[in-house]
């Protein structure tokens, strides 16, 4: 019992950790998508909390029944073969940039906040990300393992110390304008989307790769639950300091401010480790990704990605993404209705129509060494193997049909 719940409380933190990037630790994004709107904006937490337990659920439960080696199935399965194509395209170039920028992010906290060169955050963040990614999806996990219950500790402190009661209710002229369109329906979907369309890099393989079902699911409702309750708190601590709060760049580390300077300095840690769980996860999408494309090593494959948003990061990416992220929204959106509205799968029913085009040419499967029985052979290999035992099958029954109908013409005679 104790082993499982533990495997529950990794697949549970790693689908937060995967969530939670820099914006939503810094408080910025929510502050945009629920605080604006004042005490109502918790009615949008509440929308947002159900559709992680449930949606996010529903995403690892369909990738493991489809046995999905990277999104790259995924979306096929969900948009279908041309849509699908397009959707892992967009998917791609946008992961890239968001890396790029997150890779950008480390350097700005290790220059702004510790005083130490720019590049040396950016180099160091690469060495570890490179050292994470070789261990696969293990060291995802245990990475957000660690990074995950310091974020929850810190939700507790907040919750603790700086949410007052008055903070809760509390609504400025400004934001009672912003309830007149009812933006803050769409908004909490809106949200939703645009985490779900880069967290299915990592919630599909984890999604595939856990054996056992029944612990997915528990794992993906437990995450939406976690979400939800650090969604609400960070959303209580902000409005009750609306409206100046609003021209702050990290509202949440001024607010933890006043709790000290220890607290503070470990939550800037803390928000490094939540822009390095990003990080590390877009990395091992764009890995599994360009691996179900191309037969080539793992690593090289890492080193690339990595070396590509490295150069990426000094030129700068931000404009390009400000065009993008609309259309990836959209994505997203369309990805959240079909999750909502296309059953999933049987478990006992028939994967993807084929194997990836060129699969990579060595995945020895996960080890599982951190508790979670990962499968040991890669998801390509096994739809192949079920095609080969259904041929024999077929031709068998066909010889037998053989040997009957002479049998029953002579009866006839």
């Amino acid at each position: 019992m104790v082993e499982r719940w533990f495997k529950i409380f990794q697949i549970a933190a790693t689908y937060i950790g995967t969530v939670v990037g820099a914006g939503f630790a810094s408080g910025q994004s929510i502050m945009q998508f629920f605080t604006v709107y004042g005490p109502v904006g918790a009615v949008g937490v509440a929308i947002a909390t159900f559709l992680f337990m449930w949606l996010g659920t529903k995403m690892m439960v369909v990738a493991h029944r489809i046995k999905a080696f990277s999104y790259q199935e995924f979306n096929e399965h969900l948009f279908g073969p041309v849509l699908g194509k397009l959707a892992n395209a967009l998917t791609l170039l946008i992961l890239l940039g968001v890396t790029a920028v997150m890779l950008s992010g480390t350097g700005s906290i290790f220059e702004e906040q510790l005083h130490l060169p720019y590049q040396l955050g950016i180099v160091l963040s690469i060495v570890l990300a490179y050292w994470v990614m070789t261990k696969e999806l293990n060291g995802i996990v245990a990475v957000n393992a660690l990074v995950v219950p310091m974020m929850l500790l810190f939700t507790c402190l907040i919750a603790i110390n700086v949410i007052e009661p008055g903070g809760i209710t509390r609504i400025t002229d400004w934001q009672r304008q912003q309830l007149q369109d009812y933006g803050w329906v769409l908004s909490a979907f809106v949200y939703v989307a645009l985490n779900f369309a880069f967290a299915q890099a990592v919630m599909v393989p984890l999604g595939s790769e856990v054996k056992e079902e029944s612990t997915l699911k528990w794992g993906g409702i437990w995450g939406g639950i976690g979400l939800g309750a650090m969604l609400l708190t960070y959303h209580f601590a902000i409005n009750a300091r609306m409206p100046g709060i609003m021209e702050l760049e990290i509202p949440m580390a001024e607010i933890v401010r006043g709790l000290g300077v220890f607290p503070h300095v470990l939550f800037l840690l803390v928000i490094y480790g939540e822009i390095f769980t990003t990080l590390i996860g877009n990395v091992f999408g764009m890995t599994r990704q360009i691996q179900s494309l191309f037969p080539l090593p793992k690593n090289a494959v890492i080193l690339a990605v990595l070396l590509a948003c490295f150069l990426i990061s000094q030129v700068g990416f931000a404009s390009l993404l400000t065009y993008l992220y609309p259309l990836f929204g959209y994505i997203g959106m369309l990805l959240l209705a079909l999750l909502a509205f296309r059953r999933p799968p049987q478990p006992d029913g028939p994967p993807l129509d084929g194997p990836p085009a060129n699969p990579p040419a060595e995945h020895p499967g996960l080890t599982g060494r951190l508790g979670i029985p990962f499968s040991a052979a890669p998801a390509y290999e096994q739809r192949s193997s079920d095609r080969r035992q259904e041929r024999p099958e077929k031709e068998n029954q066909d010889q037998r049909d053989g040997d009957i109908k002479p049998s029953a013409k002579d009866e006839m005679q």
